[in-house]
């Protein structure tokens, strides 16, 4: 997504959770999109109801999907987040890639979070895990609109920040919206951008860099 006027171009594909008959197709566009992270913002389950397939398999397990051999080779679990490592084999032409998976986990049932901190940490950890790629990160919930655009605009905003720009929230929408249908459901998820974006520069966590500072 390229933000007009400013140079900032993220790359994201924000796609819906995959289902059971969609992950082999969900891992060939990793694959041939040369993706290196999946960012998951769903749990599989959440109030009673299936949000998201697990389309990876266990650790120390494989499972093949398509012509991809996935295997599982680290899963590190923090309270509100989970880290997946897994190698990924083209079964015909023997190559092999790593890919991670961050998944958010304390993303409440409805809603937002209350408390912004640990999103904001999440958000910095993708952005510190995709510095200087120039390769599109996969993001995903469940419907792919939602709390993927939440991340999609915050981390947006976060980069205009750094290089001392005006952040207009409401145009960063309409961008996102042009090159995905409903980014950002509800007022609720575009005001706790705004809000989230507004305490993370008030408490220096985003801040100009050194180098746009005197403009």
């Amino acid at each position: 997504m390229e933000i007009p006027s400013s140079g900032i171009v993220n790359r994201y594909i924000a796609c819906q959770g995959p289902l059971a008959h969609t992950s082999a197709d969900h891992w060939l566009m990793v694959w041939e999109q040369l993706c290196t992270h999946i960012v998951m913002l769903t749990t599989t389950i959440e109030r009673g109801r299936a949000k998201c397939h697990q389309y990876w398999p266990r650790l120390h397990e494989s499972h093949e999907y398509g012509r991809l051999l996935v295997t599982c080779i680290r899963d590190h679990e923090t309270p509100n987040c989970t880290y997946r490592e897994f190698s990924v084999k083209d079964r015909t032409s023997k190559e092999e890639r790593r890919v991670t998976q961050m998944q958010y986990t304390a993303w409440p049932d409805h809603g937002v979070p209350d408390d912004p901190q640990h999103f904001i940490a999440f958000v910095d950890e993708v952005r510190r895990a995709r510095a200087g790629s120039v390769d599109p990160i996969v993001v995903h919930c469940s419907a792919g609109i939602g709390r993927t655009g939440v991340l999609i605009l915050m981390e947006t905003a976060a980069c205009l920040v750094e290089a001392n720009e005006p952040v207009y929230p409401l145009d960063i929408v309409r961008v996102m919206r042009d090159q995905r249908a409903m980014a950002i459901q509800t007022a609720g998820q575009y005001t706790f951008v705004c809000e989230s974006i507004l305490r993370a520069y008030n408490e220096g966590i985003i801040k100009p860099l050194a180098e746009y500072q005197k403009r």
